[in-house]
């Protein structure tokens, strides 16, 4: 493929699918062809707003246009066998998180990248954020002694709008979902601890929900999970994750414990403190979600422009670690037992991937 610049389709135009389409649209490498929603009035002006055609069909934008890259917004329930149809067309796609809605899935989307060798990630923009890329640099350059903990929590906002039957009801379903918070709002956070520290040996969860009537519950999807990770003989991690009701936006934070010192992340804060409770040194960060995006998309299109100098960062076989290890908190909090992601990738012929 030439340096021209890439013909680009967004399918689903909620919050995350427009900031894709900002995001898309500040980059020199694309170029915005269609977007697409089930929603018809706000495709069509979601496409004036763009220049560009506008479907309320998600097949038929695959099959009218031919396409460079593929962005993916809309959840899976409504568009999986489209971005299998993209796949084959040849169309380079990147996905937001979560992967897939189950290991299974995760596994059938990329092997059907690699068979038709097209560029397949998962959007991880945390990645890409100055505060967690902070810890990232400091853990290998190996100013961390002793690593014996780390702690992860995530707080997201209870919306009301999962009761809205024409836009959020499919999220209450684990067939159409895949799962609750676990799976699509702490994917980022699993995504940062495999990253930085590999694939847990060991996973052992539990989780629930808030329906109050245990016999005809509401949805069935979980609100609140506690997983618990062995790494290491030496090295143990906890996530707790919870939606709350009063929470204004998402609450995210990383906390590594070693033998000299403590480091904290956030979404705009790196915190280096010398014991419990110590202020240490702290970097603001003023990376926001638009900005992280932006170094995402411009990562995806040059491996596809130029990929003997750029390495696709968070391709879907490096997330295929991911999905394992919340594959296993499923599993684990089924049967009351610690699951291993390792057998699941085993089983599934995929060898852990090293980021």
């Amino acid at each position: 493929m030439n340096e021209s610049k890439l013909k680009t389709a967004v399918l689903g135009l909620d919050d995350k699918g427009q900031l894709l389409l900002e995001a898309v649209a500040d980059i020199d490498y694309f170029q915005i062809q269609a977007v697409a929603d089930r929603d018809t009035e706000l495709a069509k002006r979601t496409a004036q707003k763009y220049e560009c055609k506008d479907y309320d069909d998600y097949r038929r934008l695959i099959i009218e246009n031919q396409l460079d890259v593929l962005l993916v917004a809309a959840p899976l329930h409504c568009c999986a066998p489209n971005i299998q149809a993209a796949m084959k067309k040849k169309f380079n796609v990147l996905k937001l998180a979560p992967l897939a809605r189950t290991f299974e899935e995760a596994v059938e989307f990329v092997r059907l990248a690699e068979e038709n060798d097209i560029k397949f990630a998962v959007a991880n923009p945390n990645r890409f954020g100055g505060s967690l890329a902070a810890l990232r640099q400091f853990l290998q350059e190996g100013k961390l002694e002793q690593i014996f903990l780390i702690t992860a929590s995530k707080l997201v906002p209870a919306k009301a709008g999962i009761d809205n039957e024409r836009t959020d009801a499919w999220r209450a379903d684990p067939k159409l979902a895949g799962g609750g918070v676990l799976l699509h709002n702490c994917y980022e956070i699993i995504d940062q601890l495999i990253w930085n520290f590999a694939t847990p040996q060991q996973v052992y969860s539990l989780n629930t929900n808030t329906a109050g009537d245990r016999q005809q519950r509401r949805y069935l999807t979980e609100d609140a999970v506690v997983v618990t990770m062995k790494f290491t003989d030496t090295i143990i991690g906890n996530l707790v994750a919870s939606r709350c009701i009063g929470v204004g936006q998402e609450q995210e934070l990383l906390k590594v414990y070693g033998r000299n010192k403590i480091l904290t992340a956030s979404n705009t804060r790196f915190i280096i403190s010398n014991h419990p409770g110590q202020a240490g040194e702290e970097l603001e960060y003023n990376d926001d979600e638009l900005c992280c995006m932006r170094k995402l998309l411009e990562n995806f299109a040059l491996s596809i422009l130029l990929p003997d100098k750029n390495r696709l960062c968070s391709s879907g076989r490096e997330n295929l670690n991911n999905m394992a290890v919340i594959e296993s908190a499923y599993l684990s909090a089924r049967t009351g037992m610690p699951e291993e992601p390792g057998r699941i990738l085993k089983m599934a012929h995929v060898e852990p991937v090293n980021i």
